[in-house]
C-alpha cells in the first residue's frame, strides 16, 4: 500500500500510460505545431491530476474531480482528432489514443458508480440509524399506559 491513496489506483496508473503516450507521440511535432503539442500534454496531465488530487479529499469532491477528468478525457479526444487531421499524428496513432482514451473513460465512469453507491449505501445507513434516534426519542416519554 503507497502512502498515497492514488498511487493505488489502476486508472492512474492507466493516465500515466496515456500521458507517456502522449510525450512519445508529439515530441516529433514541428515547432509550428508547438501550442497543440502543450494542450495535448496538459489535457493528458489534467486526467492524472484530476485523480490524485480528488483523492485526497471528501467523497462528494472526489467524483467531482474524476468528472472533472472525464472532461480533460473530452479535451483530449479532440486534439488528438485535430493532430490527425493537421497530419500530425497517424490514424493508427489516433486509434490507439482513442481506444485508450475510451478505456479510462470507462474506468472513471465505473469509479464514480462506485462511489456514488457507496455514498447512497452510507446516506441509507445513517438515515436509519437517525431514525432509529428520532423513534426512541419519541417513545422514551410517552410509554403506553
Amino acid at each position: 500500500m503507497n502512502f498515497f491513496r492514488f498511487e493505488d489506483l489502476r486508472i492512474y496508473h492507466k493516465t500515466l500510460d496515456f500521458v507517456s503516450w502522449v510525450y512519445n507521440a508529439t515530441k516529433s511535432f514541428p515547432d509550428y505545431a508547438s501550442v497543440i503539442r502543450n494542450d495535448m500534454i496538459e489535457a493528458a496531465q489534467e486526467i492524472t491530476v484530476n485523480i490524485a488530487e480528488g483523492s485526497g479529499r471528501t467523497k462528494n469532491q472526489f467524483i467531482y474531480y474524476l468528472k472533472m477528468g472525464r472532461s480533460s478525457i473530452r479535451k483530449s479526444i479532440v486534439l488528438i482528432t485535430i493532430a490527425q487531421k493537421e497530419g500530425l499524428i497517424t490514424d493508427e496513432q489516433h486509434e490507439e489514443a482513442k481506444n485508450l482514451l475510451i478505456e479510462i473513460s470507462k474506468m472513471l465512469g465505473a469509479l464514480i458508480s462506485s462511489l456514488q453507491r457507496n455514498k447512497r449505501g452510507e446516506r441509507s445507513s445513517s438515515d436509519e440509524e437517525e431514525d432509529d434516534e428520532n423513534l426512541e426519542e419519541n417513545n422514551s416519554g410517552n410509554e403506553l399506559i
